[in-house]
């Protein structure tokens, strides 16, 4: 269940001790490079010359975790969510198999056991929220209009209203104070 590849920390590394390796850099220039000591840096080198690449990779990879449920509970669990709880959601499914079956999972395990299994894909909660209107087609057809009140010429004059008008087909725009 583990990753099997190296992390982008590792990978890396062993391209900086592949260039040490070709004698294109020196080890304490590789030590800066990595942000590490020069003793650490010495520490992975022979670490590099012993085993390379596979060498710099973590001991845990490829491993499973010692938090991970074991492989016969999963099965139980997924057994009983076909079973019982096949039109549940992970969460309400959860809820239920912790309080009428006495099996304790987390939602967001169950959800990526369902995930794994097949049983469950992410369903989308609404449709979207607003959909355009597509412009009308001339000039003219459509004009959308809207008045604004204000003291547009500040002190000098009487307060208006700013009508601003637009059409809808060609998007141009016409304002007058009134």
């Amino acid at each position: 269940m583990g990753r099997t590849g190296l992390s982008r920390q590792e990978l890396s590394r062993v391209e900086v001790m592949g260039r040490v390796k070709a004698r294109s850099l020196r080890l304490r220039e590789a030590a800066e490079l990595l942000e590490l000591s020069y003793r650490q840096a010495k520490r992975i080198w022979a670490r590099y010359r012993a085993g390379g690449a596979k060498a710099l990779q973590h001991g845990n990879c490829g491993r499973v975790s010692n938090r991970a449920y074991p492989a016969k509970y999963r099965a139980a669990v997924l057994k009983q969510v076909k079973a019982r709880y096949e039109d549940f959601g992970p969460t309400l499914a959860s809820e239920h198999l912790a309080s009428d079956d006495g099996m304790e999972v987390h939602a967001e395990t169950l959800r990526r056991w369902l995930k794994e299994a097949g049983l469950w894909q992410r369903q989308r909660r609404r449709k979207p929220y607003r959909q355009r209107r597509e412009a009308k087609a001339h000039f003219g057809e459509l004009v959308q209009l809207d008045g604004s009140f204000h003291e547009w010429l500040e002190e000098r004059g009487p307060r208006g209203c700013l009508m601003h008008m637009v059409d809808d087909a060609t998007r141009r725009v016409a304002g007058l104070v009134l």
